[in-house]
């Protein structure tokens, strides 16, 4: 199905981001694919909403209770409804004028239905916040079915809603974005391989967006990461799973530090590394624990009181 003159919406999913956005949007609204520009704001107040609509883009608030990262992009994609909607994080500095182009091409021209494009650190990013994006995202584009997960595993269904595009209709025939705690993009993009449809990796579309964690905050993360894989744990059913690339990902990262003779680093990424580990296995246990326990522990604490998880209670 080719969808070479199809609108395409764009989504910025943003809470406290007025210092992002001249950095993220004037490469989206300018794109000569015109594209409707919508950033949704969870009730912050520093600016935000103001920012974004001296840049050109439509605004949407809603309060931080309704927050979600499934449910609020389902809400975006709803209100703009166009045959390509695209989410982006405000943190995601576009790096060229041809992004969106980049970015949907696969879609446009019916080669996949959903796409993400590539990620690289920020200007004066250490090693910490390098790595990750080098490990993840290679300079050469793929296009990936559900036949990959023998060679690639888990990795299959790795997505980024950093930065990516899908084709509404595929959406609703999976049941759109889904109400979780994290991973919205990963669960949804195995929905649609196990539909049968394609997925495309984009090299060419770039954007700078890296983050330096402190070890609580790495705790945090992977906490939420396994909680949310153990509930999903039938979905994301593969011959590898996260513990055999998180293997991979230690070895290639104390490889690297060898090939930059960093090694005083090398203490601190066996410490991460485990930090991670611990709270990866922690959270896959998660649900034995009370939930201010959960809260506690978990990067966004401002789930367990939100609307969602009163609904859903998982």
């Amino acid at each position: 199905m080719e969808m070479s003159d199809s609108r395409i919406g764009v989504a910025f999913i943003t809470h406290s981001s007025k210092r992002h956005l001249a950095h993220s949007l004037p490469r989206v609204v300018g794109s000569r694919l015109q594209p409707r520009v919508i950033v949704v704001n969870s009730s912050s107040n520093d600016g935000t909403v103001e920012e974004a609509q001296r840049l050109g883009a439509e605004t949407l608030v809603i309060p931080r209770v309704q927050f979600n990262h499934g449910l609020t992009r389902e809400l975006a994609r709803k209100q703009l409804a166009t045959p390509i909607v695209v989410m982006m994080t405000p943190d995601a500095y576009p790096v060229a004028d041809d992004l969106l182009e980049k970015l949907t091409e696969p879609l446009r021209t019916g080669l996949a239905v959903a796409s993400y494009g590539r990620q690289v650190p920020h200007d004066g990013a250490g090693i910490f916040e390098a790595f990750p994006r080098q490990f993840n995202y290679p300079a050469h584009s793929e296009l990936r079915t559900i036949d990959d997960l023998a060679r690639l595993g888990v990795f299959t269904f790795f997505f980024s809603d950093t930065c990516s595009a899908y084709v509404n209709q595929a959406l609703d025939q999976v049941g759109g974005f889904p109400a979780v705690l994290s991973n919205e993009d990963t669960f949804t993009a195995a929905r649609l391989l196990r539909r049968g449809q394609r997925i495309a990796y984009v090299a060419e579309a770039v954007v700078q967006h890296s983050h330096a964690y402190n070890l609580w905050q790495e705790f945090a993360r992977a906490f939420d990461t396994g909680y949310v894989r153990k509930l999903h744990a039938d979905l994301l059913a593969a011959p590898a799973a996260d513990e055999v690339r998180g293997r991979r990902f230690f070895v290639e990262l104390m490889r690297e530090l060898d090939r930059q003779r960093s090694y005083a680093l090398m203490p601190y990424a066996v410490l991460q590394t485990a930090v991670k580990l611990v709270g990866y296995k922690v959270g896959r246990a998660g649900r034995r624990l009370p939930v201010r326990w959960r809260q506690r522990l978990s990067s966004q604490d401002y789930y367990w009181t939100s609307e969602a998880f009163a609904e859903l209670g998982v």
